[in-house]
């Protein structure tokens, strides 16, 4: 049985990778600043930032899945997730990390993401940019167990649930009728698939509904 956490387990994404792993029969902690908010029995309430490396000892791997949306908060994206490499440091537990889909490469030069189109919202650039840098950031430490799972394009917080899904790469990948969608739902598959089966160690993967 795996024995998981999930940071910043109240939000949208942290509540459904919560409820998807419970539903598997893995040992789940959630962790939160509020009260439980998720379907977890076992709950932690505390800040990110305040966590230690005794806080998650002895788990198999950590979801990180903070969310920042305001500017004023936007570069905590990196502080906590680089926190979390901190402490994880040099162990076997494996960070997985709620990524965002403005970073996917639209060429395979790897030389342009999808926040750089000329239709990508103004609204989301500022957001684009603080978890491409979170991402940036991950690919320099090679002393943690770290994968960073980006959503498609249109990330629908109460899409359906199909249970099927692509895994991808790097690059934003279309489905067969040329969407680049997929649901909260379909996306805790892919994360939970990824904890009990996948091996993207320092890795960016990504996913599409099928």
């Amino acid at each position: 049985m795996k024995k998981i956490a999930v940071v910043a387990a109240n939000g949208k994404a942290g509540r459904l990778i919560v409820k998807e792993a419970v539903e598997r029969g893995m040992d789940v902690t959630a962790f939160a600043r509020s009260e439980n908010k998720t379907s977890a029995e076992k709950f932690v309430q505390a800040d990110i930032m305040d966590l230690t490396a005794e806080d998650l000892a002895g788990f198999d791997a950590v979801v990180d899945a903070f969310g920042a949306w305001t500017e004023d908060v936007l570069d905590q994206h990196v502080a906590t997730s680089q926190h979390l490499c901190d402490i994880l440091s040099g162990t076997d537990v494996r960070l997985l990390v709620v990524g965002g889909a403005g970073s996917l490469y639209v060429n395979p030069e790897h030389t342009a993401v999808v926040a750089d189109g000329p239709d990508f919202p103004d609204m989301f650039k500022p957001l684009a940019a603080a978890q491409g840098n979170e991402l940036e950031e991950l690919r320099k430490r090679g002393d943690v167990k770290w994968t960073f799972v980006s959503p498609a394009g249109d990330f629908q917080t109460d899409g359906e649930r199909t249970g099927e899904y692509i895994l991808a790469g790097e690059e934003l990948t279309l489905n067969e009728r040329g969407e680049s969608i997929i649901s909260y739902a379909d996306y805790a598959i892919a994360m939970v698939d990824e904890i009990e089966t996948g091996n993207h160690v320092q890795q960016r993967i990504s996913v599409v509904r099928k």
